[in-house]
């Protein structure tokens, strides 16, 4: 008893204790820096919840569960993060309605989407797919858009990709509720008590399922406007002069007006978008069209605008379900041409189909001559050609294999057959989701935006109006809409072009809050060229919507259908001002925007080609001619353009020495054709044309290596303009003509543009910018080194940023600001090679790659989706799928194909169509399948199609995991034990021990020295190394080999391309090191860090000298020296005696005896090395030598003579040195005086002539001089003499000569002294004076 006493009262004394150190420490624990939004702060980190990820856990990511009858769900407090895939089911009662509110939502439109499913899984029917800014137009509550699920479950699915991140969404959702509480113009009632529904109770003139649609305002005017009535659709039913949503407007009116038609769809008119509508005998004809469900899929539906009613045609024998095709009405049939299939990978169809209108049935259509490409997005109407045949003309459209097609198709309707129409004027591109109106007066169709390529390999959406006339077959460029949008529709009405809806998202960087769903309304008035911004429709609700139909009826434009996040099956109806509704002539001619009116004798009609006296405001736009880069499309506009001898495009106001106006005399249009081709495919049609695989692009087949006006220069093609522009402009006019603006690399480019720049006096832009603040380089990004171009004194200087040659005779270089002017640019472009293109091909287009390895085999060339299994361009991403039906893509890491090739329950729940079914052992093995959040799934036809994720045909197999049996199935989170199978958990998480080789916190990973896959169960094997290494890569089994110089997966092989000998099967591997050389061996590189031993081997080259080692390392190793007889290393014979051994050392020394181990016995004598128990990073260095004690003698005497002539040649060189400075010098001295001789001063002297008959005595005498100087020391002198010239026989020189000459000589004086007393002599006897003249000689 005491005992037990003692014991109670030590746990009570332990437990006291216990909680006083927890209070401690809790009080003691490390606050987090900043607040976590999802999780739990522990010790200054934020623990996050199920689902939530990020430092404050602040990002979803994973699945949710949510069972509350009301609640609200969000991506996170911040942006969401890139690469977010984020799951939530809202589980709410059987069959109860389940409303979904968007109160935010702001992702990246087409790319990051929130899908909506009603049901538990993802199998289960798409009700809504949201994408960009879901932002109302109003501010009234309604506009927020709901969505609805029956099924008593909804499951929401979030992807983006990891372009931009915006704020997300926040969406609320309620359970039976009423749409927006009856917006406050009614109560919300139960339907009946057993099912539990309810509905909206509206208050008196208000309608609709949320109680937002007033009906008869101020009683539609009653009695002289019209009624209301209460009894059918509760709407206004106005007289005969009167109309509008409230009777308000008479007949005619000048104003216009929006409704919403009261059409009552029946059950089978589900949404759809990308269809295509006619109008026939006042009913619209609705063919095909995209749905999220095709099991109650109609193919043709019709409308009725005169009684407001719907028809369905039974589908029968006809085509397969598309969008994205064309429709035309021809007399009683609607052809049908092209569009996207839903099944097969290739699914874009070249099928003509035709659907009989009276008889209401589809038949196909054969054509003799096939269509150009498979088309989808492209537009079609019915004309007649000037020879009365009736063709069908089909505009642009997008091919898988051709990409963007700019050309215009023929079928003729008579001969069933296709040709290209070759047509001319502008050069326009092709694209995809254009619209398109046939105005039958002018014979013209307008095409108008679209998803187009651009320049420089990048797409996007455009503006651009164009007109094709159909009899000239030529295009002209008209003006832009300033607003790029896509999958909008387009009609005529009242001589204008009505333009309604579309997609007007650009690239995120661009569009600034460009909505994927627009309700823009512009008109374009054909008679003068303007766009006018139309007021959009002023309803109860929004109509934003892309992917719509229109068609008009009796003078209204009717709206069907369209995707705005969901699929609608609504129509809008617009009725324009009339023209009869003006009086006056000034009225009538003011008519507008969106409507034109002629006055006509007393009144006034609608605007007709014929009685066309247009009066448009002139338009000011010189700049944009600029813009077009060639002559058909400079020549093709309504902007006023000429084309210039320069390769210009330029106002007509502007002067033009040569220039010109039509579109006709222009050259090369071929050329531009080439430009605007989008893939190599299609390059390859025309003949014209060649694929630049560097460039990706299609360039003109020249039939010159450069073309005119060209100049052929090394490798390149230059050409040099003279016009004055800045940098800017300049680099655009060498891009219009196919090139750049010029890179100097080589010298005979630059000796060319030199040559060049001095016959025109230019200083022209080249291709050099400043890069950084000392960096200067090329257009091509090369550096500038080339030493042919300097700078000019003070150049660059820091106001520059690019440069021109400023004197070409100095070939000087000056920096500019990049917005100056300066005369004259240098163009280049590579050169063409028809050879070299010609033999090239083409790449296997993206359509037609089958499988996600092959599909991203090219690095963002193609995108792999993995939901539709379906590889597409990248260009044509957005395009091919316009609708989100790509749940995720990939570029580069492929995963598994299916939910069964994923092994963990983590891997699992990342693939929203997965659900994993535990085993019975609970220790986290389990199998992945396809299924929802109450069980696993199967298909009811068997395997599945591999092409369509979204098929509905899917049920419930619990055979498949049977709870009975003792499987676990998981939807939302995976079990907490996840020991793979290799233990069980202790506290329902931890695993308690992992067995079977395996190691992890959740035995994921192989032990040391064993490798494998032991998730799900898998096994580990051990290391097959050979003893060469312990250790393996966990998942190949590859070893770590631990001896440097063997190699191979299982350490079976020496590296012998390295000198590495053995046989590591039997022993090791030898480096084989040579004697007298040290040998480094640096084991730095992380491929290094697993070795820690290398051997070497060394043979004595010399039998009569000592062999000396020695070995130093930068770690600490151990070593192991041995010798053999023999040099069969690595064989373990026991044939190896040990010399030493030492232990944790740097370095050491040693000699062999040559007498000792008897070199001249044994030649083979080997000496082994082991390095071993060293540490990574090691740098080591051995050396094995042998040396003489005595010298040689021959050397000594190679030695000697080699210094002594080595000393010669020193003697011989310096000699030649001094000689050369002596010449020099003696150069130098002779020049001196050969210049004070010139610069000596000079002194006359008379000299007195004997007339004298007899000259025998003058030719005997010693010629005296008349002058003497002589030099400094009086060595040498100058002496001047008379010398008598030759006479004629009369004694006298000829005429015009004196007769006599003055010579001056250097002479030495030393032997002259003599001769010089005796003349003194006779000058004292003569008494001749003798002046004696100051030498200057030096």
């Amino acid at each position: 008893m005491l005992m037990m006493m003692k014991s109670s009262t030590s746990v009570g004394l332990l437990t006291v204790l216990h909680l006083v150190l927890f209070t401690g420490a809790s009080q003691l624990s490390k606050p987090c820096d900043r607040s976590c939004f999802s999780g739990t702060c522990v010790d200054g980190t934020c623990v996050c919840d199920h689902g939530w990820v990020g430092d404050q856990c602040q990002h979803c990511q994973g699945r949710f569960r949510l069972t509350e009858l009301s609640g609200s769900l969000t991506d996170g407090p911040v942006n969401y993060k890139y690469k977010t895939k984020c799951t939530w089911l809202i589980e709410g009662l059987p069959n109860a309605a389940l409303r979904l509110r968007f109160n935010h939502f702001a992702t990246e439109c087409s790319w990051d989407h929130m899908y909506v499913f009603d049901g538990d899984s993802i199998h289960a029917p798409l009700v809504a797919v949201f994408s960009g800014l879901v932002v109302p137009e109003t501010k009234r509550n309604e506009s927020v858009p709901e969505v609805v699920t029956h099924s008593g479950f909804a499951l929401l699915h979030f992807f983006s990709d990891a372009a931009y991140n915006l704020t997300g969404f926040n969406i609320a959702y309620s359970i039976n509720s009423c749409s927006n509480n009856c917006s406050g113009h009614g109560r919300c009632s139960t339907a009946t008590p057993t099912t539990g529904g309810v509905y909206c109770e509206c208050e008196e003139y208000w309608k609709g399922e949320a109680c937002d649609i007033p009906y008869c305002r101020d009683d539609c005017g009653s009695p002289d406007h019209g009624y209301c009535d209460l009894t059918g659709e509760k709407l206004c039913v106005c007289n005969d002069s009167w109309q509008g949503p409230d009777c308000t407007l008479p007949v005619p009116s000048t104003e216009a007006f929006w409704s919403l038609p009261s059409v009552k769809p029946s059950a089978q008119t589900q949404g759809r978008a990308s269809h295509q509508a006619v109008l026939h005998s006042g009913s619209m004809w609705v063919v095909g069209g995209f749905s999220f469900n095709y099991s109650n899929y109609h193919m043709v539906l019709n409308c009725d605008l005169g009684s407001n009613t719907w028809d369905v045609v039974p589908s029968g024998s006809g085509p397969l379900y598309r969008y994205g095709h064309s429709a035309a009405l021809y007399q009683d049939d609607i052809y049908m041409f092209g569009g996207k299939l839903e099944a097969g990978s290739a699914n874009v169809s070249d099928e003509m189909w035709v659907f009989n209108i009276p008889r209401r049935t589809w038949s196909p259509r054969k054509p003799d001559t096939p269509p150009l490409a498979a088309l989808e997005g492209h537009t079609a109407h019915v004309v007649d050609l000037v020879d009365g045949d009736p063709v069908m003309l089909v505009f642009f459209g997008y091919s898988p294999i051709y990409s963007y097609i700019n050309k215009v198709q023929e079928y003729n309707i008579r001969s069933n057959s296709w040709q290209v129409v070759s047509v001319g004027g502008a050069v326009v591109r092709g694209g995809y989701g254009h619209s398109s109106v046939y105005h039958q007066a002018s014979g013209c169709v307008y095409v108008h935006g679209g998803y187009k390529i651009l320049s420089g390999n990048k797409y996007g959406l455009v503006d651009h109006m164009y007109r094709y006339h159909v009899h000239k077959r030529t295009w002209l460029i008209l003006r832009e809409s300033g607003i790029a949008r896509y999958l909008h529709t387009a009609v005529l009405l009242s001589g204008a072009m009505l333009v309604f809806g579309g997609n007007t998202h650009n690239d995120t960087s661009l569009s600034n809050g460009a909505k994927c769903f627009s309700a823009d309304f512009l008109s374009y008035d054909i008679a003068c060229d303007e766009w006018t911004v139309l007021p959009r429709p002023s309803l109860h609700k929004d109509v934003n919507r892309f992917g719509h139909s229109a068609v008009v009826s009796n003078g209204s434009m009717y709206v069907f259908g369209g995707f705005s996040g969901v699929l609608m099956n609504d129509l809008l109806a617009y009725t324009p001002p009339s023209c009869r509704a003006f009086s006056s002539p000034e009225l009538c001619a003011a008519a507008g925007p969106g409507l034109r009116c002629h006055w006509v004798e007393t009144r006034c009609t609608p605007w007709q080609l014929e009685l066309a006296d247009n009066k448009c405001r002139p338009h000011s736009e010189d700049e944009l001619c600029l813009h077009f880069s060639d002559c058909a499309t400079c020549t093709s506009n309504t902007r006023g353009c000429q084309w210039c001898e320069d390769r210009k495009c330029i106002s007509v106001t502007n002067n033009c020495t040569v220039s010109v106006r039509d579109s006709s005399r222009c050259k090369l249009r071929e050329e531009q054709e080439c430009f605007r081709l989008a893939n190599c495919r299609s390059c390859s049609l025309n003949a014209n044309c060649q694929w630049e695989a560097q460039q990706q692009e299609c360039q003109p087949l020249p039939g010159q290596l450069c073309g005119d006006g060209w100049h052929h220069v090394a490798e390149a093609c230059l050409r040099i303009n003279s016009s004055r522009e800045s940098y800017d402009n300049a680099q655009h006019y060498c891009k219009n003509l196919g090139g750049n603006i010029a890179s100097l690399l080589t010298d005979k480019q630059v000796q060319f543009v030199l040559e060049e720049l001095e016959k025109y006096h230019l200083s022209p832009w080249v291709g050099l910018r400043k890069i950084n603040v000392s960096y200067w380089g090329w257009e091509d990004t090369s550096p500038f080194t080339n030493t042919s171009l300097r700078w000019l004194p003070g150049e660059p200087s820091d106001s520059g940023f690019c440069a021109n040659l400023d004197r070409a005779q100095a070939a000087g270089l000056k920096a500019n600001p990049c917005t100056a002017t300066t005369d004259g640019l240098v163009c280049e472009k590579p050169v063409g090679s028809p050879q070299s293109q010609s033999g090239r091909s083409c790449r296997t287009p993206c359509a037609l790659r089958t499988s996600c390895s092959n599909c991203t085999s090219q690095a963002m060339e193609c995108m792999w989706c993995g939901s539709t299994q379906r590889c597409v361009d990248s260009s044509a991403y957005v395009i091919s799928f316009p609708y989100g039906q790509c749940l995720e893509w990939q570029t580069q890491d492929c995963n598994a194909l299916n939910c069964s090739a994923l092994r963990t329950c983590a891997e699992c729940l990342e693939r929203v169509e997965c659900g994993w079914c535990g085993d019975p052992s609970d220790t986290g093995k389990g199998v992945c399948v396809e299924g929802s959040y109450r069980g696993p799934l199967k298909s009811k036809s068997g395997p599945r199609n591999r092409d369509v994720l979204r098929d509905r045909d899917m049920v419930m197999d619990q055979g498949l995991c049977s709870s009975e049996r003792g499987f676990n199935w998981a939807f939302i989170q995976c079990p907490a034990c996840q020991c793979n199978g290799h233990s069980r958990c202790v506290n329902a998480s931890v695993c308690e021990h992992c067995g079977n080789l395996t190691s992890g916190s959740h035995c994921q990973s192989c032990m040391s020295g064993y490798y494998g896959d032991p998730t799900n169960g898998g096994k580990c094997n051990a290391c097959k190394c050979n003893s060469h290494a312990n250790v393996c890569h966990i998942n190949t089994g590859k070893c770590f080999c631990t001896t440097k110089g063997v190699k191979g997966d299982q350490c079976q092989l020496c590296d012998s391309e390295n000198r590495y000998l053995g046989n590591p099967l039997r022993g090791t591997c030898y480096y084989n090191l040579l004697i007298d050389y040290q040998f480094t061996f640096s084991l730095l590189q992380e491929d290094d860090r697993h070795y820690s031993a290398i051997n070497f081997m060394a043979t004595p080259e010399q039998a009569n000298k000592n062999l000396d080692m020695s070995i130093n390392a930068s770690n600490n190793f151990n070593l192991n020296i041995t010798w053999s007889l023999s040099s069969t290393a690595g064989t373990i014979s026991g044939e190896e005696m040990p010399i030493t051994t030492r232990t944790n050392i740097k370095e050491h020394r040693d000699s062999f005896s040559c007498e000792k181990f008897n070199f001249r016995l044994y030649h083979n004598i080997t000496f082994y090395v082991y390095v071993s128990n060293f540490s990574w990073p090691i740098k080591i260095q051995i050396a094995f030598s042998q040396h003489n004690s005595i010298m040689d003698l021959v050397q000594f005497f190679v030695t000697f003579f080699s210094c002594f002539l080595s000393l010669l040649l020193v003697a011989a060189v310096v000699w030649k040195i001094k000689q050369t400075c002596w010449a020099s010098r003696r150069r130098e001295q002779l020049m001196r005086e050969r210049q004070q001789m010139a610069s000596r001063p000079f002194a006359s002297v008379a000299v007195e002539l004997e007339a004298c008959d007899d000259h025998e005595d003058l030719l005997q005498a010693v010629p005296k001089p008349i002058a003497m100087e002589p030099c400094w020391g009086s060595r040498a002198g100058v002496l001047t003499v008379l010398l008598f010239l030759p006479r004629v026989q009369s004694g006298f020189p000829p005429p015009g000569q004196s007769g006599i000459a003055i010579a001056s000589a250097l002479v030495d004086t030393a032997q002259q002294r003599v001769m010089d007393f005796k003349d003194r002599g006779l000058l004292l006897k003569h008494r001749k004076p003798f002046v004696h003249h100051q030498g200057t000689c030096v």
